[in-house]
């Protein structure tokens, strides 16, 4: 019902058209269509409602293509293979699943919608159809294993870096793996690793960044914690180019992290972070943590000085 439902919108484009006419062509309710119309909606098309006139597509999905994703990708390794899926439960699977198959360095599992995404702590994430860029890049670091929380930060800059450059829009990076645009999250990194030995065999970067959702995309409970580029922006995101100017900012910075080291990766991190400098409060898996957030350590760890004068070391918290 849902294709015809679209070939009677294209037939009649730019037009309102009744939720009677619809159930009439259908041989449903209005209820029925309102459901089917509720169901495109979920998979990425745009459509406007006005009472007594009826529903008018506005927009149909933008889909990724992986030849368009290769077309004018300058990286040497990172994305030089691409993974391209309609609807997974999650990119981190799938990568771990590619990973452990031996699939090379900078292998990128991308999907248009995941049903099961996962954040830090086992939260899920939510991952509309064709909304956003939900993605999972297969790394084989050359670094001790007790370095993999530094490429968490690796990747936050590499993120924040390539949003800025391509809109100037205040995103900031919020300790140890979010990204921030006044005060609501538009992207989240989550990093695992598989180990053998005490030898890193590889790190999988999940990474979803919230693009083209609208406010009516967001569930209630997020609505006041959450953004989107478009949102920040007040226009459409091409998700191509984004995808693309990230693999070819985090290359740059990965290589320049193999070469010199966590230091110039750190400074960037410092500059682009939001909470340096400020109160905190945050809760571990010891207890509450007050302080002043003063920089990170050569391991990533968020460095706070309690009221006593104390320096602590947060390795993992919530805010």
């Amino acid at each position: 019902m849902e294709q015809q439902i679209l070939a009677y919108f294209e037939e009649h484009p730019d037009r309102y058209v009744s939720g009677e006419q619809l159930s009439d062509m259908l041989g449903c309710s209005r209820t029925a269509v309102w459901k089917h119309i509720s169901s495109l909606r979920d998979q990425g098309y745009s459509f406007e409602a006005i009472p007594r006139k009826g529903y008018r597509l506005t927009g149909i999905p933008d889909r990724l293509k992986a030849a368009e994703l290769l077309t004018g990708l300058t990286t040497k390794t990172m994305g030089k293979t691409i993974k391209l899926f309609d609807s997974v439960d999650s990119t981190q699977s799938i990568a771990h699943n590619l990973a452990e198959q031996g699939a090379a360095e900078g292998t990128l599992v991308l999907a248009e919608q995941q049903t099961a995404g996962r954040g830090r702590m086992g939260r899920s994430w939510h991952s509309p159809k064709s909304k956003g860029v939900w993605m999972s890049l297969i790394l084989r670091p050359q670094i001790p294993i007790h370095f993999t929380p530094q490429l968490t930060l690796l990747v936050a800059v590499s993120l924040c870096r390539t949003i800025r450059k391509m809109e100037p829009i205040p995103v900031a990076i919020k300790w140890p793996n979010d990204l921030l645009i006044e005060g609501k999250k538009i992207s989240g990194i989550l990093l695992e690793s598989s180990a053998e030995d005490e030898r890193l065999k590889y790190v999988i970067a999940g990474i979803g960044i919230s693009v083209n959702l609208r406010e009516d995309d967001y569930p209630d409970e997020l609505k006041d914690i959450g953004t989107s580029l478009r949102i920040a922006s007040g226009k459409e995101w091409n998700r191509t180019e984004l995808i693309k100017a990230f693999l070819e900012q985090f290359e740059m910075l990965y290589e320049l992290y193999h070469a010199e080291g966590f230091e110039p990766i750190r400074a960037a991190w410092e500059a682009l972070a939001i909470s340096l400098g400020k109160p905190i409060r945050a809760r571990t898996p010891k207890g509450s943590v007050e302080g002043i957030a003063e920089s990170i350590d050569d391991m990533g760890a968020l460095l706070v000085r309690q009221p006593d004068g104390n320096v602590m070391k947060l390795y993992s918290a919530e805010f």
